[in-house]
């Protein structure tokens, strides 16, 4: 690849990443209170994703056939209690992630 290319594909996602962070400023105008409907989805997307996430991430669980969806059953207990515990997602995020991985690694093989 040309440096000429390459610059110029940096630069073409530099410009949109930034106009997708500009845009809500600039569809909003100077209104200083945020819409209701924003307020809402602000509110409900994040526990939605977070199910969807879930849903997603357990997807591929057969309960019938070794390991039963053991190494994912308890990785996400391990991340509920950490969350209950700490109160901390990344700490949450980051020590079910290493369970897991641990679980899948040396445990269940």
């Amino acid at each position: 690849m040309t440096d000429t290319r390459a610059i110029s594909l940096i630069a073409a996602a530099a410009i949109v990443t930034a106009l997708l962070r500009f845009l809500p400023f600039l569809l909003l105008g100077g209104r200083r209170k945020t819409p209701e409907y924003i307020t809402y989805l602000g509110k409900v997307l994040p526990y939605a994703i977070i199910g969807m996430l879930v849903v997603y991430c357990l997807r591929g669980i057969t309960p019938l056939a070794w390991p039963y969806g053991l190494p994912e059953l308890i990785a996400v207990a391990a991340t509920a209690a950490l969350h209950l515990w700490r109160r901390n997602t990344l700490l949450s995020i980051a020590g079910g992630t290493v369970c897991y991985m641990i679980l899948v690694q040396f445990i269940f093989r």
